[in-house]
């Protein structure tokens, strides 16, 4: 699992946990709740399979695809430059070696320039790093911001009391398959999302 999807799990697990304290502090409802067939036992809760939602959701998709293509973009924009730079390195090494430099002062200043041009590097990967970590956090919270809204207005008739997050049975370790919201959740985030 890449740092793009543990980040949107905490923060989905995050909203999640806020819906939660929402409904338990706003007045009940009184509402239809989920009856576990067989059973008298009325149980309004309901989990959602985060990992179906990364996979599944159109803008989570599109988010993933343009994240990726800007870390590819910066990975091959830096290794460019440490190419370049190595090669200069190599020719300022071969120059040293056969005295090629008229006085050790040019030496010194070319040695310098490599060693500066080698720090601007070094700012430009963390520069470019920051950049990425930013849009991976905008995303991120465009997503669980999206989520939210959207759990808010598909359970606005106040059927379920708790909606889970489940990540690779991470929280829900067995639940009985109508307490799975997953499918329904995603067609209609990808229903909004196509408008």
């Amino acid at each position: 699992m890449n740092k793009f999807q543990i980040v949107l799990n905490v923060v989905l697990v995050a909203a999640v946990a806020a819906l939660f304290v929402i409904c338990f502090t706003a007045k009940k409802a009184e509402a239809p709740a989920v009856v576990v067939e067989g059973s008298a036992e009325v149980m309004p809760i309901a989990y959602l399979n985060v990992d179906s939602l990364l996979v599944n959701y159109v803008f989570a998709q599109d988010a993933s695809e343009r994240l990726m293509k800007k870390q590819e973009d910066a990975r091959l924009k830096l290794n460019t430059k440490a190419r370049t730079l190595q090669n200069e390195m190599a020719d300022f090494q071969r120059k040293l070696e056969n005295n090629a430099f008229l006085s050790r002062e040019r030496a010194e200043k070319e040695q310098q320039r490599l060693l500066t041009k080698q720090q601007e590097l070094q700012e430009l990967e963390a520069k470019l790093t920051e950049d990425i970590m930013l849009e991976n956090q905008k995303l991120n919270m465009q997503l669980a911001d999206t989520l939210t809204n959207f759990l808010k207005e598909f359970n606005a008739d106040g059927r379920f009391h708790v909606i889970l997050s489940n990540s690779a049975k991470d929280n829900v370790l067995m639940a009985a398959e109508q307490y799975d919201i997953t499918t329904q959740v995603i067609d209609g985030l990808n229903a909004r999302c196509k408008k």
